[in-house]
């Protein structure tokens, strides 16, 4: 069976916030959970030690916990911080860039995350070499894509895909939300703790087109694949990956879990979902069309 998987919480959010979050997903159905700070690493209501704690709690629920490193390093505290995470001793940890695959390289187990830009299988094959066991398909792949890298994947890794929630496109230097508040990034006043799912960027035509998440750019649409989902079982893929939002989660887990289960149709799960979302949805990326483009099988 699919096993799902909670990805890094990506927005900034106040602790108490954080600790009842994963209170709830330590009683939810899914089988693996991604911890940390992955934007910024100015973002202090948790602390290392807190991510850690977290992650103890999880595992005592049964919930396999993999820590996720910046994707963006810009210091030598961040260099430091890095150090520190992937030498805990305990817990699996997400490489989010190759310095952290540096660093794991020959001393542990480790994830390859999509920000690693796998995009051809000799460079899933160099990564497996180096210690990863599973990698997560970059959000731009569509089926097709995955398809050549599943059939020339290398024994003993797994493969995740990105199944729903704003896509973390890019990261910039700039801190977009302090920005927009006429701030530098030095005295951000933490701008981006008041936007629980990020800030929305329209256009000149009022469309959204963009959600500015501190350093880090994201769908204005959130990419669904819950009626994809039979056909992520059926091209081998192990692990579905479920981006955190700040109001109904355990309902959206609860119906990726439903229909992984057989015991809701994916068609209608993903309609009856849609009030659930915090946009429109969609999947383009995966039917190799424009990302903004929702689709169906029959319609494409």
């Amino acid at each position: 069976m699919l096993k799902l998987a909670l990805g890094p919480l990506l927005y900034y959010w106040p602790r108490e916030k954080v600790m009842a979050f994963y209170e709830e997903v330590a009683a939810s159905p899914v089988d693996i959970v991604y911890l940390g700070e992955t934007v910024c690493s100015r973002r202090h209501e948790l602390r290392a030690a807190d991510w850690l704690a977290l992650g103890a709690m999880l595992e005592a629920e049964g919930k396999q916990v993999v820590m996720s490193t910046l994707a963006l390093i810009e210091s030598s505290a961040d260099v430091t911080a890095l150090r520190r995470l992937t030498a805990n001793g305990h817990f699996t940890v997400e490489a989010s860039d190759m310095g952290a695959v540096q660093l794991l390289s020959g001393q542990a187990p480790f994830v390859a995350g999509t920000h690693l830009n796998i995009y051809n299988p000799p460079t899933l094959s160099l990564l497996a070499g180096l210690g990863a066991r599973r990698w997560v398909m970059p959000l731009e792949m569509g089926r097709a894509g995955l398809a050549h890298m599943q059939r020339e994947r290398p024994a003993g890794i797994e493969t995740e895909v990105f199944a729903y929630g704003r896509m973390p496109l890019a990261f910039s230097a700039r801190c977009f939300t302090a920005r927009n508040r006429n701030l530098p990034k030095d005295d951000c006043r933490f701008s981006c703790i008041e936007h629980p799912d990020g800030l929305v960027m329209r256009t000149r035509e009022k469309q959204d087109f963009l959600v500015l998440n501190g350093i880090q750019s994201q769908s204005a649409l959130v990419y669904n694949l819950l009626a994809e989902l039979e056909q992520l079982r059926e091209m081998g893929v192990d692990v579905v990956r479920l981006s955190p939002q700040s109001q109904h989660m355990g309902k959206i887990i609860g119906a990726f879990d439903a229909v992984r289960r057989g015991a809701a149709p994916a068609a209608a799960s993903a309609r009856m979902m849609a009030p659930l979302l915090p946009a429109q949805a969609c999947n383009g990326y995966w039917y190799g069309k424009p990302g903004l483009e929702h689709l169906t099988e029959t319609t494409v």
